[in-house]
């Protein structure tokens, strides 16, 4: 276990935490993590995509020219999908693009991402999130000097710490985010998680094997 805060007189890397390998151990599910990820992306679209039909199209409805007798194609009004201005057939609408995933798909994604990082050994914990000052080149000489560049820090309270927020805002390479809007893309995305002791109990609770077991017993 690392701190983010520099230790006076104990070396954090001598502490150790015990993970609960439901949580932290699980098989690696490059399939769930799929439907995972495409499930928050899907969410993510706006849908804003918008045409004209031909009924939408402004202009008058008189029909250009007779049916019969010009020898050339027939045609209706101006607003017809083939002439140029026209309205467009089969165009994109505004639409909700979201899918719907199973709660449990999404539990156990997020326990295959938190295993995989811990495979990777991209996966660290510390003691508290918390930092004393508001300055942001202090929080990214201790982060250059921890080599947590591109570091996702999850903390397990309800809201993040305010010291550190505030002297990460302007820091491309980190970013900060509570235990429980953790997903499953982010966790992914990110090269590393670093996550607080509250944020290690937060998931036991949520994932772990007595969340598992209350659940089959309701079916």
């Amino acid at each position: 276990m690392t701190s983010l805060i520099r230790p006076e007189n104990v070396d954090p890397s001598e502490e150790l935490v015990e993970l609960d390998p439901d949580v932290f151990s699980h098989p690696i599910r490059r399939d769930i993590l799929h439907l995972c990820v495409v499930h928050y992306l899907d969410g993510q679209r706006q849908g804003s995509a918008s045409t004209k039909t031909r009924g939408e199209v402004r202009g008058s409805g008189k029909k250009i020219r007779p049916q019969k007798g010009s020898g050339r194609a027939r045609l209706g009004d101006a607003q017809s999908p083939m002439l140029r201005g026209g309205g467009v057939a089969f165009g994109p609408k505004p639409r909700d693009f979201a899918t719907k995933l199973n709660r449990k798909v999404l539990q156990m994604g997020m326990r295959v991402a938190l295993s995989a990082k811990v495979k990777e050994q991209s996966l660290g914990v510390v003691r508290s999130l918390e930092w004393p000052g508001h300055k942001t080149r202090e929080l990214a000489d201790r982060i250059e000097e921890l080599g947590w560049a591109k570091t996702l820090f999850v903390t397990g309270h309800s809201q993040i710490p305010h010291g550190l927020e505030r002297a990460s805002s302007n820091l491309p390479v980190v970013d900060t985010v509570t235990a429980a809007d953790l997903n499953v893309y982010h966790a992914l995305k990110w090269p590393r998680l670093v996550l607080d002791l509250h944020a290690v109990e937060w998931f036991e609770r949520a994932l772990g094997r007595s969340q598992i077991v209350s659940e089959e017993h309701k079916l």
